[in-house]
């Protein structure tokens, strides 16, 4: 029996091939399996996940998806080569993004969230029972539609009567909306330059658009992509400093100062 053989593609998938290398020792065949997913992290790093099966791989009119079922980490969405979020540990980052400003919020009754089409933002905004409203407005209708098929975690969240779920550009949305919202979210993809959400990025829109749509003590907050030592630089850095210019940040400008992030 050979050993097993990786054979990789950038953000892509593999199969694991059975070679026949002499002197190796036998492969224990309950732990190969047939499929990976890989994803480069950094230019030295990557990670792998085995497959149970890919569930959905496509194209939209404004990105690539796919929905994976991995071994380790259950239901993986990647949108554009890079994975979005993992069924076990997505709570970590969704509870992260909505409840400190709720829970921050004196009297919250109206949530707007840009993006998350996957459901798990609004998810955790409808746990706080004195909300009013969410409206969760995406502008991808088939991302949407996939995970309220398959991502059963949401189900409840897509089915909750103050859930107002609009398939739009955010921007425009917020454009023509007359009313105000207590908690506005970004649950975006990073600004990628001709990407569809780099317009939810900018000082014109977060000072012509977003804020005029804030009650009075009105929140909004937004993942900024990764803030590591190493990787702030990529959207991070930017993102801050775009916001810095429109909102009053005093508490992320000491954070800041603090770690020594330009």
């Amino acid at each position: 029996m050979g050993e097993a053989v990786e054979i990789f593609y950038p953000n892509g998938f593999s199969k694991i091939c059975n070679g026949t290398t002499k002197n190796q020792p036998p492969v224990d065949e309950t732990r190969q399996f047939d499929s990976w997913y890989e994803e480069e992290i950094d230019e030295d790093l990557k990670w792998s996940f085995a497959l149970k099966s890919v569930l959905y791989k496509g194209s939209s009119e404004y990105q690539d998806i796919a929905l994976l079922d991995t071994k380790r980490f259950g239901k993986v969405l990647v949108i554009d080569g890079k994975m979005q979020s993992a069924e076990v540990d997505e709570f970590i980052y969704h509870e992260c993004l909505i409840h400190p400003a709720l829970l921050f919020h004196s009297n919250p009754k109206t949530v707007f969230v840009m993006g998350g089409g996957e459901g798990s933002a609004a998810r955790e905004a409808l746990r706080h029972k004195f909300i009013d409203g969410v409206v969760m407005c995406d502008i991808d209708e088939e991302v949407v539609n996939f995970c309220r098929r398959y991502l059963t975690v949401n189900r409840d969240a897509f089915c909750n009567k103050k859930l107002n779920l609009v398939i739009n550009d955010a921007k425009a949305e917020l454009e023509k909306r007359t009313e105000k919202f207590d908690i506005i979210v970004g649950d975006l993809a990073d600004p990628v330059e001709g990407g569809p959400c780099y317009q939810l990025y900018t000082k014109s829109f977060y000072e012509k658009i977003l804020k005029p749509k804030l009650n009075e003590n009105g929140i909004f907050v937004t993942q900024a992509g990764p803030a590591g030592i190493f990787t702030h630089k990529e959207v991070f850095s930017s993102i801050y400093h775009t916001i810095r210019q429109v909102f009053k940040c005093k508490f992320l400008n000491q954070l800041l100062r603090f770690y020594k992030i330009d």
